[in-house]
């Protein structure tokens, strides 16, 4: 790569934003120049994190943390600035690699930002591509930015696939850990708690991916993104349990041939190889050990136990609004668990009543997305508040 390369980080205090700045901190001096960190409400991490990397400027989107931030950073020529806005307009800034890591649809604006300004934006948010797809590739193809996934399944489709023939592409398949409840009978799925649900087996994650992973919600929310991303309709997109987390994304084509992508579990591998791409770069990771692994096992998904990933196929056959009700639902409902309340199974649950209740709404703009969004959040509390009564 020549260097430096200019980057923005859109959830740096995040745990792929964290995983971010470790793969930065471990090349070679010189390789990368930060010029904005955003966080949420972590002033103490993103001050020491700005510090660190010589950061142009440092943004935390709670306007309250605006005071706390200018002393910590006090007399080191980082400007800090806080709000929603001041998010926005730090992901427009020059840069030639924006990771867009924050979390669910507080990110879809930001990430906007980012795409119009072109440049290369690595996608970890997942939920921009899920609740505005149509807006968010549009815009992509209107700049020229260019779109890189991080998830690492999808990551891992991106470089197994030959985007030159899709039609020789039979199928492609994403993995998934099966998360806490893989093995648990539904009586114990009804009383899975948010300690027991965060506790990933495979991954270090925040506390809502974690639960999504828990009840496959996250895998629904990546079919969508694939769906989006990749040219494969929705009927040739598969899904497959793999507990050991090792084989990340496979591509099936008319030859009977299948690539897959490997490696450890581990964020720092898919960033690495959308910061260096089209090139790659050096990261010192453990290195896959097949024969200390010694299986790798695939399992069919139990549609009875997890059923969000039927809700989420089924709102990605309605279209329209469907994914936007599906996620914003999904949202809601899981910060409702997080706080006891609302039951681990309740999740889903809540996510079909809202889904049959506002059907399949037109949302072709940004704000029809943003008013269908709340909606759909305002109707999901709502049953979930009468569930919780009952």
């Amino acid at each position: 790569m020549a260097g430096p390369r200019r980057v923005t980080i859109l959830g740096s205090t995040g745990s792929v934003g964290r995983s971010t700045i470790a793969v930065i901190e471990s090349a070679p001096p010189g390789s990368f120049a930060v010029e904005a960190l955003v966080a949420g409400r972590d002033v103490a991490a993103l001050a020491a994190q700005a510090r660190r990397l010589g950061a142009r400027l440092a943004v935390v989107a709670d306007p309250a943390g605006l005071a706390p931030l200018r002393e910590a950073l006090a007399g080191t020529g980082i400007e800090a600035a806080a709000g929603p806005e001041a998010v926005v307009e730090a992901a427009a800034r020059p840069a030639d690699w924006t990771m867009a890591a924050i979390v669910g649809a507080a990110g879809l604006r930001s990430t906007l930002a980012a795409l119009e300004r072109g440049g290369t934006v690595a996608l970890a948010n997942k939920e921009s591509l899920v609740c505005a797809g149509e807006i968010v590739l549009a815009v992509a193809r209107r700049s020229g930015a260019v779109l890189l996934p991080v998830d690492s399944e999808h990551n891992a489709i991106f470089q197994a696939l030959d985007a030159r023939d899709p039609a020789m592409v039979e199928k492609i398949v994403l993995t998934a850990s099966g998360g806490p409840c893989r093995t648990m009978d539904l009586a114990e799925m009804r009383a899975v708690t948010p300690e027991i649900a965060v506790r990933h087996p495979i991954w270090k994650m925040g506390a809502k991916i974690s639960v999504d992973s828990a009840t496959m919600m996250n895998k629904g929310l990546e079919l969508i993104e694939a769906a989006r991303l990749f040219p494969v309709p929705e009927s040739r997109i598969e899904v497959l349990v793999h507990p050991q987390s090792t084989v990340h994304g496979l591509v099936q084509y008319a030859d009977g041939s299948v690539l897959a992508q490997l490696g450890t579990p581990d964020m720092r591998t898919p960033i690495a190889h959308t910061l260096a791409w089209p090139d790659r770069m050096a990261v010192a990771l453990p290195r896959l050990d097949l024969a200390a692994l010694g299986r790798l096992e695939f399992l069919a998904p139990d549609p009875v136990r997890f059923p969000a990933l039927r809700l989420a196929r089924q709102a990605l056959r309605d279209g329209g609004g469907a994914p936007t009700v599906l996620n914003a639902a999904n949202e809601a409902a899981v910060a409702l668990f997080l706080e006891r309340r609302l039951g681990f199974l309740d999740i889903a649950a809540v996510v079909e009543e809202t889904l049959a209740l506002l059907g399949t709404p037109s949302a072709t703009g940004l704000e029809d997305v943003l008013a269908l969004d709340a909606m759909a959040r305002r109707e999901a509390a709502r049953l979930a508040a009468r569930r919780a009564a009952a």
